[in-house]
């Protein structure tokens, strides 16, 4: 075939691929026959050598077995084909457009394979999606701006896919790489399936495995395995083993990527492999959106963390404790029993910063907020600024009150250096928390104040 003819037509990057088939359907080599000049050009800069026509595409493209089935469905099953892809691992969008070609070989099929690769995101692109995708797309978008219950809405967007891939599950998993752990943060099961859920799959165990996944994809933007998990023998027998037991018999697995991390990735199993390409097309450009979606509920949760705890000590901070007793005085925080106020100060970290350094003093704190968080494990302890804590400690008996102080003090009494001036003021549910924390505050300089008295050389505020 006179390919140059063809080829001096096309602007953007173009090839000619060819793809060997075989009696039964299936195909074997895949190779780029001829390219034009644009083509020729950027893959030559790309692998530092002159393009060399009729080899082996994985010469020139990074191998990939989705790309392989498109040029198998366009070249041999004459399906026109066109999508858009992030790949994310060098850090380019692909726009890839594929047109089957007449062959005068009867054991080779050819295609035309066009492509525009960008480093950042083309919204028109991205937009010339078929009407299906579209329409889903479009719908998953207005769930997640929606709703402003971030879980609710992503768990009916998780349906509606596994809805769409006719799965028996669909669920997407987060990854906490700082703390070797992952989670499941939403799933959807197909009733009557009789599967166990995703959670219960999480362990130490299941972590490893998700950890491989990013060399099994091997920068590739999904991994679709239909009917045959035998790619999967040389790439990761550990998942495979464990894809076995669960009785999966194909899955689609898509990274949720933002900014060139990996949060965690969608998935879906035993789906209808009929419609492979469209659930393909669906969930890529999905996930697009839904790792933009989580990526700023992680931010928004992360800013929530630290406006509410107080990052020396790991303690809530006055501000969440101020907003606590805003809502009790307002009346929209009440109590169900009786309840206690008790503010501790540290005696003598004053002296410390000043004698032995201030990372002393933040280690004194430290120690100090992590024995009141023993003492007092189930009730709400505040650093209410410089040395000073204050717990409200709900349900509790004036009797268990009495006991958890005194175990502080005995705590402290055998430490190093903690002492604590403590003071604290008990009533049933009606009490004034307003004049509870005075009373607390006022007994708690009470017992400075005699703590002074009793160690003179010691009051050092």
């Amino acid at each position: 075939m006179e390919f140059e003819n063809i080829l001096k037509n096309y602007k953007t990057k173009t090839c000619i691929i060819s793809v060997e088939k075989f009696p039964d359907g299936s195909y074997g080599n895949i190779r780029i026959a001829a390219g034009n000049k644009a083509h020729c050009d950027a893959v030559s800069a790309l692998r530092g050598r002159p393009f060399v026509p009729d080899t082996p595409y994985e010469e020139w493209f990074q191998k990939d077995m989705h790309f392989e089935d498109y040029c198998y469905r366009c070249a041999i099953l004459e399906q026109p084909l066109h999508t858009y892809v992030n790949l994310y691992n060098i850090g380019i969008w692909l726009n890839l457009f594929l047109l089957p070609l007449e062959s005068d070989k009867e054991n080779i099929a050819y295609c035309i394979y066009s492509y525009e690769a960008t480093p950042q995101v083309d919204s028109e692109a991205m937009s010339e999606l078929s009407i299906e995708t579209s329409s889903a797309v479009l719908k998953t978008c207005i769930k997640l701006r929606g709703s402003q219950d971030f879980q609710t809405s992503v768990g009916e967007v998780i349906a509606d896919i596994r809805e769409i891939c006719d799965a028996n599950r669909c669920c997407i998993l987060l990854l906490d790489n700082e703390n070797n752990r992952c989670r499941i943060l939403c799933e959807s099961l197909k009733p009557g399936a009789n599967i166990r859920s995703a959670k219960e799959l999480i362990s130490e165990e299941f972590y490893e495995i998700v950890c491989t996944w990013q060399d099994t994809l091997a920068g590739s933007t999904s991994l679709i395995l239909k009917n045959n998990m035998d790619i999967l023998k040389e790439r990761n027998p550990r998942w495979l083993d464990h894809l076995r037991k669960s009785n999966v018999k194909n899955i689609v697995l898509i990274p949720l990527n933002y900014n060139n991390e990996i949060l965690g990735y969608i998935w879906a199993t035993n789906f209808e492999t009929d419609n492979s390409v469209n659930i393909k097309e669906i969930l890529e450009t999905s996930s697009f959106f839904l790792a933009s979606e989580i990526a700023n509920h992680q931010l928004l949760q992360r800013l929530e963390i630290l406006s509410s705890i107080d990052l020396l000590t790991g303690i809530k901070n006055r501000n969440i404790m101020n907003n606590r007793v805003d809502r009790i005085i307002s009346g929209a925080d009440t109590f169900d029993s009786s309840y206690a106020i008790v503010f501790a100060d540290l005696n003598g970290l004053k002296r410390v910063n000043d004698f032995e350094g201030h990372d002393s003093g933040d280690e004194m704190l430290k120690s100090a907020a992590a024995m009141l968080q023993g003492v007092f494990y189930d009730c709400e302890v505040y650093r209410a600024g410089g040395d000073e804590f204050m717990i409200i400690a709900q349900n509790i008996t004036q009797e268990e009150l009495n006991k958890r102080i005194s175990a502080l003090r005995e705590q402290a009494n055998s430490s190093q250096n903690i002492r604590f001036a403590i003071g604290a003021s008990y009533g049933d549910k009606d009490y004034d928390i307003l004049t509870a924390m005075r009373t607390a505050d006022a007994r708690m300089y009470q017992d400075k104040n005699e703590f002074y008295l009793a160690h003179p050389k010691l009051k050092y505020r």
